[in-house]
C-alpha cells in the first residue's frame, strides 16, 4: 500500500465549487481508497491505496468529484516519497522563513526554465522562484496577498496545458507528515 494526499484546484475558493470534506471523503471511500483523511477546506485529501499510478488515482478521483458534485475540479495526486523530497529540495531558506512567505505549485508534468524565460526576475526582487521536479518553490516576503510575482506565474500562457495548484508551506509540511503517518 501506498499512501498519497489528493491535491484539488480551486474548490470552496469565494463560495463556489464547494466540496464540504464529509462528503470529499465519502467520495473517496467509495473509490476504495483506504484510510481518508482531508486536511482544511481547501483540498487537500490523504489516503492509501494499493493499486494505481498517481495519474490514473487522479482521473478516477476527477471522475468522481465531477459525477457527485456536477462540476469538474483538476486533482494531482502525488506519493509521500514525492511530497517529502519536495519539502527537503526547498532552495530557499525553508527554516528561516516565516510559513506565509513561502509556497510550493505543483504541476501536472516537468516544466522548464524556458516557460518563464519572459519574466525579468530581477524586477520581482526580493521576491524570487525556482523550479523543481513538477514544482515551482515561491518566496514571497511580504506573503502571497502582496505578491507581485505570484500573480504573474499563475498567467494562464505560463501554465498552459498543465494543472497548476499552489499551496503554502504549512500544508507543504502537512501533507508530508500526514502521508507518513498512514
Amino acid at each position: 500500500m501506498t499512501t498519497y494526499a489528493a491535491l484539488l484546484r480551486g474548490i470552496n475558493v469565494g463560495g463556489s465549487r464547494k466540496v464540504p470534506m464529509a462528503e470529499l471523503r465519502a467520495v473517496l471511500e467509495g473509490l476504495g481508497l483506504d484510510g481518508v483523511r482531508t486536511y482544511l477546506q481547501s483540498g487537500q485529501a490523504v489516503f492509501t491505496s494499493g493499486h494505481g499510478d498517481e495519474d490514473s488515482l487522479a482521473a478516477s478521483l476527477a471522475a468522481a468529484i465531477d459525477r457527485h458534485f456536477g462540476f469538474t475540479v483538476d486533482v494531482l495526486v502525488r506519493d509521500h516519497a514525492y511530497l517529502k523530497a519536495v519539502a527537503d529540495n526547498c532552495p530557499f531558506p525553508a527554516g528561516d522563513l516565516e510559513p506565509r512567505q513561502l509556497h510550493v505549485t505543483y504541476f501536472s508534468a516537468p516544466v522548464g526554465e524556458d516557460r518563464f524565460a519572459e519574466l525579468d526576475r530581477d524586477a520581482y526582487l526580493p521576491e524570487e522562484f525556482r523550479l523543481g521536479d513538477r514544482v515551482l518553490y515561491l518566496y514571497a516576503p511580504d506573503g502571497l496577498g502582496r505578491s507581485r510575482l505570484a500573480g504573474d506565474l499563475a498567467r494562464p500562457r505560463l501554465t498552459k496545458g498543465l494543472v497548476a495548484t499552489s499551496r503554502n508551506w504549512n500544508t507543504v509540511r502537512k501533507l508530508v507528515e500526514l502521508t507518513a503517518e498512514a
